[in-house]
């Protein structure tokens, strides 16, 4: 297919959902575990994968004609899907502000890296775990430090009811145990 028809840009590289954007200025807080996570994708992608998929097609360009080549066109896609990643990755990593929320272990106040059990109005419990953008997983409880649970938590202690504004209208929280991982020793 000639380039003429296919929207691709390096903009397209910074189109990201909402909630995977950093709020200008801000810098990427992120655990020791996440950074970690990033990483080894980093290095999976431009030591395994990427080294694969060139090869392929590498032997697929030498079969011939490639408007009809299903290797070759698959591969060529692949490829720029993984070196957008690649590019993403980069980014994030050089943005990363890896933030140790043992350094709090013991606090009863809310700061990134904690882990909240907190109540709703109706009595049910839930447990969530502020963590950075690039880790947060809501199934998981993990919760990004940006989502607004987060900034309604963020500073609370122990026995404080906040106030969360969701589209059903005003919620209120019980904090009711805020733990921290222990320190490790050097």
């Amino acid at each position: 297919m000639n380039k003429a028809f296919v929207k691709e840009t390096e903009s397209d590289d910074d189109e990201l959902a909402p909630e995977q954007q950093l709020p200008t200025g801000s810098k990427n807080y992120i655990t020791p575990e996440g950074y970690q996570m990033l990483k080894d994708e980093f290095l999976r992608l431009m030591d395994i994968e990427r080294p694969e998929v060139v090869r392929i097609v590498s032997w697929a360009a030498s079969n011939g004609d490639r408007s009809e080549n299903g290797d070759y066109l698959y591969g060529k896609k692949r490829l720029r899907e993984i070196d957008r990643r690649i590019r993403f990755l980069t980014k994030r990593l050089d943005l990363a502000e890896i933030v140790d929320a043992s350094q709090h272990h013991g606090s009863d106040k809310i700061f990134f890296g904690a882990t909240i059990c907190y109540a709703i109005r109706s009595g049910e419990e839930r447990t969530v775990r502020i963590v950075g953008i690039d880790e947060a997983e809501p199934l998981e409880g993990k919760i990004s430090w940006i989502a607004p649970i987060s900034r309604a938590l963020m500073k609370a202690r122990e026995g404080d009811v906040v106030t969360l504004r969701t589209p059903g209208g005003m919620e209120e929280l019980e904090v009711l145990e805020v733990t921290y991982p222990p320190q490790q020793d050097q």
